[in-house]
């Protein structure tokens, strides 16, 4: 198969750039079928951007996604500890700190 250097518009930022015959035959030595959608500027920015946010997965869903989790303050039902858990506390359940958690729930 023959390639040619094409023109393309990049979707973020709107200019022109080109996918050259060596991006062409390397897109299919991938197994890539989709051209690239972004210019070479925005792709590095979109990849720097994930790859910043992948190294604080400890923080959030593990996703990639940044966001900070909402966190709630409760008190502990059986220590008295005040403590913060992800969820909306409700007056007819019973709320633990993570040490008494373990406590209850020594498998988990």
């Amino acid at each position: 198969m023959s390639f040619e250097d094409k023109s393309i518009q990049c979707s973020d930022c709107g200019r022109e750039f080109t996918h050259s015959v060596e991006d062409q035959e390397y897109y299919q030595s991938k197994g890539y079928t989709n051209e690239p959608r972004r210019c070479p500027d925005c792709r590095q920015s979109r990849k720097a951007e994930r790859n910043g946010r992948s190294s604080n997965r400890s923080s959030n869903s593990g996703f990639g996604y940044s966001a900070k989790r909402q966190m709630y303050p409760a008190v502990c039902a059986q220590c008295g500890k005040e403590t913060e858990i992800p969820f909306q506390p409700r007056e007819d359940r019973p709320v633990y700190c993570s040490d008494c958690y373990r406590k209850i729930k020594p498998n988990r």
